[in-house]
């Protein structure tokens, strides 16, 4: 991080003052390569399309904006990894992210990334984007057979705000939409937020309208009755005090809660280097994504 001296103030949340606060949901107070590495997953993107295709785009819901990139496999009846992207809720589309499907498409895995709108566009609206990607992922179950997928082999996968998101669907209801309560049969959330209270109370709050509602029913943290997935957890030991310590917490909370979950730990990652794991079938993530789906030449 780059350390700037500051006279502490007053606690705001655990040891931390406003400004401290503020920092630990800054991701470029600690990662300052941040558009470095986003430039390189980017021309990445671009490479691995032109290596294993363009995807197939389909829709999961009547807005613009409510679109898959499916990148298929060869197997027929295949698992499917689904991903969440992020970028803050407020950035990011689906196509700049196709350098993570590779490896699981040269696996035997079909990779599905949502594309869903963002914040700005809500007026600071979180719950559009819950249900814009719960719907995406009840599409997915629905019409798997489409493209080849094995929809009781569905898992997801979610970074930052999408592992946020990602959680927000592991402890979903599923029943309201007269589905199985496990249709997805594991999740891994990298570098994500649990609990918006801290969240709340931080800088995010400008672009954010939170309210006890919205920040009690998005908080995965609070909903583990609801949990019927094994998670796998991550967080690189680089990034903010704050996200490492949501990860831990959640961690702890669905291990006492009685439910599978593992935790990983990527020694010397940031916040964006940990995505870039996922990218490759020996790094942390990529490792334990294909582990948890086992496709057949993973």
């Amino acid at each position: 991080m780059q350390q700037v001296a500051h006279a502490k103030g007053p606690l705001v949340w655990l040891d931390l003052d406003q400004q401290e606060l503020d920092d630990a949901y800054d991701q470029t107070k600690y990662a300052l390569n941040r558009d470095q590495v986003i430039k390189r997953r980017i021309a990445n993107s671009e490479q691995a399309r032109a290596a294993i295709g363009e995807p197939l785009r389909v829709a999961y819901g009547p807005s613009e904006i409510e679109k898959l990139d499916i990148y298929r496999a060869n197997e027929a009846n295949a698992p499917v990894n689904v991903f969440i992207h992020g970028g803050a809720w407020r950035h990011n589309r689906a196509r700049d992210y196709a350098a993570l499907a590779e490896p699981f498409v040269r696996g035997g895995a079909h990779f599905v990334i949502v594309d869903f709108t963002n914040v700005d566009e809500t007026g600071g609206d979180l719950m559009p984007l819950v249900a814009q990607v719960r719907r995406a992922v009840a599409w997915v179950y629905n019409n798997a057979e489409s493209f080849g997928a094995d929809r009781d082999r569905l898992y997801l996968t979610g970074h930052s705000s999408g592992a946020h998101l990602g959680g927000c669907i592991v402890t979903t209801d599923w029943s309201k939409d007269k589905l199985p309560g496990s249709i997805v049969k594991g999740a891994l959330l990298a570098s994500g937020m649990y609990d918006l209270k801290p969240v709340r109370l931080s800088k995010r709050s400008a672009y954010i309208k939170f309210t006890d509602d919205s920040e009690a029913a998005l908080s995965a943290a609070r909903h583990l009755d609801k949990l019927a997935t094994p998670l796998v957890l991550g967080y690189g030991t680089c990034e903010t005090p704050e996200f490492q310590r949501q990860t831990r917490d959640f961690f702890a909370a669905v291990r006492a809660a009685g439910k599978p979950a593992t935790l990983l730990v990527g020694e010397g990652y940031n916040h964006f280097e940990m995505l870039e794991t996922l990218a490759n079938p020996y790094g942390l993530l990529g490792r334990a994504a294909l582990a948890q789906m086992k496709p057949l030449r993973a």
